[in-house]
């Protein structure tokens, strides 16, 4: 099998193309996200401390506080955005419900059966 052909296939598998799509819109949401946190959150966060127009350089020392406060908003709203996403598309998800169980009475009837047959 020639590499380009075995690209060809790799490349047109569900998985691969589900995760490229995937990989685009993450990207499109953690721009909107970081919007969200930059124009709304922030801003509101640096009212309390004081420093309404630049929490992003707020510091302790040498530490760097309002850009990790930053990143850690910025992960729990797309944590939590992506959790509700996946709860919504699990409840329309198609599942068959699991056969019932086999009685005893079931099996002895299906063993004289089996029995019979013979």
């Amino acid at each position: 099998m020639g590499f380009a052909k075995e690209f060809k296939e790799f490349a047109m598998r569900g998985n691969v193309i589900d995760l490229a799509v995937g990989v685009v819109i993450g990207a499109a949401f953690n721009k909107i996200i970081s919007a969200l946190v930059d124009s709304v959150f922030m801003p509101l966060i640096g009212m309390f401390t004081g420093d309404v127009d630049r929490f992003d350089e707020f510091r302790i020392g040498p530490l760097k506080i309002g850009l990790l406060i930053h990143a850690v908003l910025d992960f729990i709203i797309i944590a939590f955005a992506l959790f509700l996403l996946v709860k919504a598309l699990n409840k329309f998800k198609k599942t068959e419900p699991d056969p019932p169980a086999v009685t005893k009475t079931e099996m002895l009837l299906e063993e004289i059966r089996d029995s019979l047959k013979k």
